[in-house]
């Protein structure tokens, strides 16, 4: 009988991590500044790209795509490889995922505190980003699915489930909030208007805390909590009943 041998892709996580680490700096510390304005309001007067209305955008999205989004490919990618018995499907793919978010970020670091912006909260990239943030989603649900069915276990642990759903329902909401008509390099309008922009915005907000800040994190205590506990987890049906609803 042939051994198969093969070796789990530890090097795209701990980029993740090391990411992770780096942008959580960044973000709170712009968290800090934008504190000390609220007791110094005039600390950055005449100095346009540290006010606060264009700071804040900037630490929102720092903390929560930055510091956050690291963190969950870094946990993604460390777990399914481990709960498929599977490298990930592509190691290209897995680098694609990597730098091109990171430059997402950097570009959003920089248009964001100079006032490109689309007005829409926790959405004010402009329309290259929004492009380029859709097409890292499908890179991360291709390498993702594509490590599904190559599996070695039969089986897909109820923490998968919550990555896929997290991956679909991410990607149909940065999709469909960011409908917009590009009149420059870097201002467009949305394609919605009065009501229903307000609408389509909180639903994507709402939406956004739920599956980018709580869906994949509910997978990945799935998975490390039974891990962390050395015991496995308490009722394996209840687990599919959570996901259910």
């Amino acid at each position: 009988m042939e051994v198969q041998q093969f070796y789990y892709d530890n090097k795209i996580v701990k980029k993740f991590i090391y990411a992770t680490m780096l942008w959580g700096v960044v973000g709170m510390l712009v968290g800090l500044l934008l504190a000390f304005l609220f007791l110094f309001p005039n600390l950055t007067d005449g100095i346009s790209w540290l006010s606060f209305g264009r700071l804040r955008p900037l630490h929102t999205n720092a903390v929560i795509f930055a510091f956050v989004g690291n963190a969950i490919f870094a946990g993604v990618y460390y777990s399914s490889q481990r709960l498929l018995k599977a490298r990930m499907f592509s190691d290209v793919l897995s680098k694609i995922n990597f730098w091109g978010w990171q430059l997402i970020i950097v570009g959003a670091a920089i248009t964001l505190p100079l006032g490109y912006t689309s007005s829409k909260e926790y959405a004010e990239l402009e329309w290259p980003f929004d492009i380029a943030i859709a097409v890292m989603r499908v890179v991360f649900g291709w390498n993702l699915i594509g490590t599904i069915f190559k599996r070695r276990q039969r089986h897909l642990y109820v923490a998968i489930w919550f990555y896929i759903a997290t991956f679909v329902t991410v990607a149909v909401l940065h999709i469909f909030n960011s409908l917009e008509v590009p009149v420059s390099a870097f201002k467009s309008y949305s394609v919605y208007a009065g009501v229903q922009d307000a609408l389509v915005q909180w639903w994507y907000g709402h939406n956004a805390v739920a599956f980018f800040l709580t869906t994949p994190f509910l997978g990945l205590m799935y998975y490390f909590i039974p891990k962390a506990a050395n015991r496995p987890i308490y009722s394996y049906r209840l687990s599919i009943v959570h996901f259910g609803p």
